[in-house]
Order: structure tokens, then sequence, then C-alpha cells
């Protein structure tokens, strides 16, 4: 019983946290009229990622509490967006970028085996947009516009995973040892 509560606190703060997760990045950039060190090419990796994920839920029609925060999510990442585009002198780029993601969401639902197989990608897209951000911070050696309160906040969301890692590495490793065992033993048995 106390378990359950937990996760169902956990699962309504994170949540809670995504409808705001990124106003603290959002102020920052604002009050210093800059996107210096934050990565456009990570904001889009991520976007595309969000985009593909609520579409797939929506797709196959899953409950919407399951997807609730992405339009959330979707929506600040978007101003985001048009943020850096701003400070970066190119807003006029805003409509490409609506054409290529509105057209890439459409684009998803047309064949089943394209919207399954775009879901199948959204592990490697968020690593990738971490990554790039990453790149970015390592390159200038400097944080820049980029706020610390946003990051901690996406790292509590994903604390509540670690269960499902943790179970993923554990259902792994008995696989590993299962075909091992099952290599060897079949040595075993051939020797004798």
């Amino acid at each position: 019983m106390q378990q359950d509560t937990l996760l169902h606190v956990a699962n309504v703060s994170t949540l809670c946290l995504c409808m705001v997760l990124k106003f603290p990045q959002i102020f920052v950039m604002m009050r210093a009229k800059s996107s210096s060190g934050v990565s456009l090419s990570s904001l889009l990796l991520e976007l595309s990622g969000f985009i593909v994920f609520l579409t797939y839920q929506m797709y196959y029609d899953y409950p919407p509490p399951t997807f609730l925060e992405y339009p959330i999510l979707i929506a600040q990442d978007v101003l985001l967006l048009l943020l850096i585009l701003h400070y970066n002198g190119s807003l006029k780029q805003s409509l490409i970028y609506t054409l290529l993601f509105v057209g890439g969401w459409r684009l998803l639902t047309v064949e089943k085996w394209i919207i399954d197989s775009a879901m199948s990608l959204c592990t490697f897209i968020s690593a990738a947009s971490k990554f790039t951000q990453l790149r970015c911070l390592w390159r200038s050696k400097d944080a820049g516009q980029v706020s610390a309160l946003t990051w901690a906040m996406a790292t509590y969301t994903c604390i509540v995973l670690v269960r499902f890692i943790t179970m993923t590495s554990l259902n792994l490793w008995v696989l590993l040892t299962v075909v091992y065992y099952q290599k060897h033993g079949s040595r075993s048995k051939k020797e004798e």
C-alpha cells in the first residue's frame, strides 16, 4: 500500500513538473535576451521525439493520462525554439520549422509501419538530444544561458524510470546468463 502511494506521488509530481519544466529555461533566456549555450539541434531532436511519442500514443488510442504531459512539453519546446530563433536573428526560419514539423507529424500516420518505426527510434532520438546539448556545452566550455533548474527537474522526471531501467538490466543479465549456460551446458554434454 505504501509503495503504491509513493509511486502515485512520484507520477503526479512528475506530471506537475512537466507542466512547468521549460519555464526556468524560458525565463533565463528572456532575462538575458540570449540563447547562448542552448543547443538548437538538441531542442529540435527533443521536439521530434516528443511529437513521435505523442502521435504514437494518439494513433493507438492510449488513454490521455498516459501522454498528457507531451502536448504541454511540445508547447514549451516550441516557445523555446521561437526564442532561440529570435535571439539568433533567424525568426524567419520558424515558418520552415513549422512546415517540417507539421509535415513530419502528418507523415507519421500515413502508414502503420512508419509510426511503429519512428516510435522504436524515440529513445535514440531522446538520447541524441542530450548528447547534442552536452557536445554544445563541451565545445563552448560555458553553460551560457542553460538553466540548471530545468535540467534538475528533467532529471527528477526520469528518476521514476529507474525501476524500469533496473528491471530491464536484470532481465538482460538473466537472458545473457541463460544463453551462456545453454552454450556451456551443451558443450559439457558433448564432452561426455
